[in-house]
């Protein structure tokens, strides 16, 4: 899973900001927002953002703004702020003036040009500041906005508010809205996967918590009916839509969506905290049974057993249904045990993607209350 960074603007945002002149030149003038540190904990500890700070600051260095005022102030912060467990990866300091225009200066983006190479999830990213100028930051990123300290009808010159509707996600008078906002925003659980190969071209979206809605399109018929059900009995929304090879066979179809299936369910359970982890479950359908037990433990292990008597169901061959398993664990980093008896082949395999959805809905589920990770290990 790439990672998600929570870009934060210093002054004004984390500390206030001098009116007389904008600049915290002194340790008489360090003061903390109110809340600001308690709710930076809460989201280190708790929630997955790497950390960078990102700073205008006019002229540091210049007879206006001499680096000997500026450092002890802040690193006299960044002292208080590690030893509540708050560290940040990389700390930006732009010294230029507004006046410059230089591509370093927020909103630009020239220092943060290393988190744009496709190595980090810009898109669930965000960026928290006091100024229009954050919010562009954040906008030419391509990530989210958090303005702090301005109600919704206030605004700077430097750009148009309404170029900045679709970025910001919140406008909070407080640390608490920012933390709790963060926290609602990440128990989304919820992912998209593009998967394309010279095979099969694949796009997934998935909700975890949702309701059970579906739209998918394979270009397999009955492959489409056993994921209409996986959705529909384990409570996620799915859509799939697949453009595959099917003028060779179905196989490159049905491995590859089960491949970007298991991804998309890997990376929306993030770091698994509070989830269940195990689930069996029963299923009949008419004279078929289902046995299905699943662990989304980390490692992938398929143990399966089948009686399919037919080579195909409709346009979807019964050799691919243990393979679409194999493929998903591998993908998913789950165990699955699947035993499925009976005498109609499209009876069992429909039993077993019903258990299997059902067994994921149980394991993925959420236990009230708990933030623990479902393991000694440490790690899942």
């Amino acid at each position: 899973m790439k990672p998600k960074l929570l870009i934060i603007d210093r002054d004004g945002t984390l500390i206030v900001e001098p009116p007389e002149n904008y600049q915290v030149d002194s340790l008489e003038k360090l003061e903390f927002l109110p809340a600001a540190i308690r709710n930076l904990h809460q989201i280190v500890s708790q929630l997955d953002y790497e950390l960078i700070m990102i700073t205008n600051q006019d002229g540091l260095g210049t007879d206006s703004f001499p680096e000997a005022t500026f450092w002890p102030a802040h690193n006299k912060m960044l002292k208080i702020l590690e030893h509540e467990g708050i560290v940040f990866h990389e700390i930006y300091i732009d010294r230029t003036f507004k006046h410059e225009q230089a591509p370093s200066r927020k909103p630009g983006t020239a220092l943060l040009s290393a988190y744009m190479q496709g190595d980090y999830d810009l898109e669930n990213s965000m960026v928290i500041g006091d100024r229009d100028s954050d919010m562009m930051l954040a906008k030419n990123l391509g990530a989210k906005g958090i303005m702090i300290g301005k109600s919704e009808d206030m605004q700077d010159d430097e750009v148009i508010g309404a170029e900045l509707a679709d970025t910001i996600m919140l406008n909070a008078q407080h640390w608490d809205e920012i933390w709790a906002f963060l926290k609602r925003e990440n128990s989304q659980r919820k992912a998209k996967v593009h998967r394309k190969t010279h095979e099969t071209d694949i796009s997934i979206s998935i909700e975890l918590d949702g309701s059970g809605t579906y739209h998918n399109d394979t270009g397999i018929g009955f492959f489409d009916h056993l994921l209409d059900q996986l959705a529909k009995h384990s409570g996620m929304n799915l859509e799939v839509k697949v453009k595959g090879d099917l003028h060779i066979d179905a196989h490159h179809t049905i491995e590859d969506t089960a491949l970007a299936l298991g991804t998309a369910i890997k990376q929306a359970l993030g770091n698994k905290r509070g989830i269940r982890r195990y689930a069996c479950f029963n299923l009949p359908m008419d004279e078929a049974l289902a046995q299905v037990a699943i662990d989304f433990s980390g490692r992938n292990w398929l143990v399966w057993s089948d009686h399919f008597r037919r080579e195909r169901v409709g346009g979807m061959p019964t050799e691919m249904v243990a393979h679409f398993f194999k493929s998903f664990c591998d993908a998913a980093h789950c165990n699955l045990n699947i035993q499925v008896s009976g005498e109609n082949d499209h009876h069992q395999i429909e039993a077993v993607f019903k258990g299997v959805a059902r067994s994921i809905r149980e394991a993925i589920s959420l236990i009230p209350g708990s933030d623990e990770l479902p393991t000694t290990k440490g790690l899942l």
